[in-house]
């Protein structure tokens, strides 16, 4: 039962992260991207460059559209391997850019200055991005055809991603002059350093030794009032010839300035080393089975 109601808050808590990622990538649409006519590619891009030949087809619902058909295609030709967090995302940004769209229509532009606007456009859709690639989702669009174009042409994620964000961008060339599209190309370059910046910020932790006499309180410590798992290791000090003991944890920064605290108060001739981890799998962290 515990459990249960573990996974039930773990999801809701999956899911709102998901919702506002969705919204901040849908800010970034409405407030930059659209107004300025940078495609900056992907079914976002793509639907832009529709409108503009289709004014009565707002980019909302052409998103939705071509992430409907795509996630059918997927699902025929692929496999159903697109989780309901990665629909579901689909789905948010589709709607909260038809939702927001409809309601401020163009007032929300706020610069019309490109450079500007691919800048905090980038880093805006950016960070909501982060946010959903960090539960585990996506937004569907650009990686169901990257997973097309893996599985009948052979080219790895990374280039088909590349593949077809640039196609997209010659589309916004060819539609609205090539100064808009090098910014659109500009975009998508600067996407992808946003987003793995951004989740390496999300999912830093410390992984932190300590050599200290006191290891016994150190360990109840990082036990009791951080509720996180340590090891102690046998060591020998290469000087002194003594056997000894060497801590190891992982902890979140907040928890490691409580630790590092601690460790002032009861050892101020303990060694320290820290270094940051990118990315930390298992119990306590980030389940390495979840999908």
């Amino acid at each position: 039962m515990v459990n249960f109601f573990g996974n039930v808050k773990k999801d809701f808590k999956s899911y709102v992260l998901i919702t506002l990622g969705a919204l901040l990538v849908a800010l970034s649409i409405v407030c930059f991207f659209d107004p300025n006519n940078l495609a900056a590619g992907g079914v976002m891009g793509i639907s832009i460059i529709i409108n503009h030949f289709f004014p009565i087809l707002s980019v909302g619902i052409l998103m939705l559209v071509m992430n409907v058909v795509l996630f059918i295609i997927a699902f025929i030709v692929i496999g159903g391997n697109f989780g309901g967090k990665s629909i579901y995302s689909a789905v948010m940004l589709s709607a909260m850019t038809e939702v927001i769209s409809r309601i401020f229509g163009k007032s929300l532009m706020i610069t019309n200055d490109l450079m500007l606007a691919s800048i905090f456009g980038t880093l805006l859709g950016g960070i909501g991005l982060a946010i959903v690639f960090n539960q585990n989702a996506s937004t569907g669009g650009t990686d169901i055809l990257a997973k097309i174009l893996n599985k009948f042409f052979h080219l790895d994620m990374g280039k088909s991603l590349l593949a077809v964000d640039f196609i997209v961008t010659l589309g916004c060339a060819a539609t609205f002059g090539a100064n808009v599209g090098m910014f659109a190309l500009l975009c998508v370059i600067m996407n992808g350093f946003v987003i793995d910046g951004f989740i390496d910020g999300m999912n830093l932790c410390k992984q932190i030794m300590v050599v200290s006499t006191k290891n016994n309180e150190i360990s109840k410590f990082i036990m009791d009032e951080l509720d996180r798992g340590c090891t102690l290791l046998e060591g020998k000090g290469a000087f002194s010839g003594k056997n000894t003991y060497i801590l190891y944890t992982v902890l979140n920064r907040k928890e490691f300035i409580k630790l590092k605290n601690f460790i002032k108060s009861v050892d101020k001739r303990a060694f320290i080393t820290v270094t940051d981890s990118h990315e930390v799998l298992g119990e306590g962290f980030k389940d390495m089975f979840e999908n």
